[in-house]
């Protein structure tokens, strides 16, 4: 509202407003403070709004949201990070995007999308890929998902100077891996290693509640968590962050996972990997 704080010489309309009768879209909504989670809550409820510097509610909109986010809200009602009658009144109708790499059919169709985007906006010369550039493209495991994919694409288009993209062009992390593919590999029995990972990986577990409680319960070993941490490595190309993210953990879980390994003797030499 006018006069509501140094600078607000005029009335302005909100997000909330300008999306009546329309669609809002919330990114990210378990980054989203419990104070603001309050407030969204009786939004949701009632459709009222009342604007900062407002002593009353001004009035109501009708308005569809739609939320996003990448973190488990079921692990953070547990945590007591994310209001359960919020998510309730949120989860109407739920839709899971996998990632990229549990749907590579899609990776060829994004990249030249990209491609096509990103040429025509800055005039580069590169217009298609060949065979072997898009096939490298649909084996790597993209730990980044659509946004790593859109800016390896993006670095291709401005550094490529010629028509046709090929596979020697690629960052060398993904020839790496390309490379590693190609290659037949001989079938092995699979670990209990390999089986926490598809948990995590594959069936959205969180490490503090598929494999900490097996460790502390001596249910399974140190060379099992060492095994498994070599296999987020890999995946994340040495970045333990990554491993934490791949792993299902939160942002401010990161340490902890640190200081767990140390502790036991379970970290693995990061360098190996990159």
């Amino acid at each position: 509202m006018k006069g509501s704080f140094t600078g607000a010489y005029r009335d302005k309309l909100g997000k909330l407003e300008l999306a009546d009768k329309g669609t809002m879209f919330l990114d990210e909504i378990g980054e989203m403070t419990l104070r603001m989670q309050g407030l969204l809550l009786r939004f949701l409820e009632t459709g009222e709004l009342q604007k900062v510097g407002a002593d009353r509610v001004v009035g109501r909109v009708d308005v569809r949201v739609i939320a996003a986010t990448n973190r488990n809200l079921r692990e953070m009602i547990g945590q007591s990070t994310f209001r359960e009658d919020l998510f309730y009144r949120l989860n109407v109708i739920h839709l899971v995007v996998p990632p990229l790499r549990e749907r590579r059919e899609d990776i060829p169709s994004l990249a030249k999308h990209f491609l096509e985007h990103f040429t025509r906006r800055g005039g580069y010369t590169s217009r298609e890929f060949s065979p072997d550039t898009l096939e490298a493209l649909t084996q790597y495991t993209w730990p980044g998902n659509v946004r790593e994919l859109e800016n390896v694409v993006e670095r291709l288009a401005v550094t490529i100077g010629r028509p046709v993209i090929q596979a020697e062009d690629l960052p060398t992390e993904i020839r790496v891996r390309h490379t590693v593919h190609a290659k037949p590999k001989r079938e092995r029995r699979r670990t209990v290693a390999d089986d926490l990972y598809i948990r995590l990986v594959q069936e959205r577990e969180s490490f503090w509640t598929a494999v900490y409680p097996l460790y502390m319960q001596r249910e399974i070993t140190r060379g099992n968590v060492r095994d498994l941490v070599r296999k987020g490595l890999e995946e994340a190309r040495g970045n333990y962050k990554i491993v934490a993210r791949l792993f299902n953990m939160e942002q401010n879980d990161y340490k902890r996972f640190l200081n767990f390994l140390r502790k036991h003797d379970c970290q693995v030499p990061f360098k190996e990997y990159r």
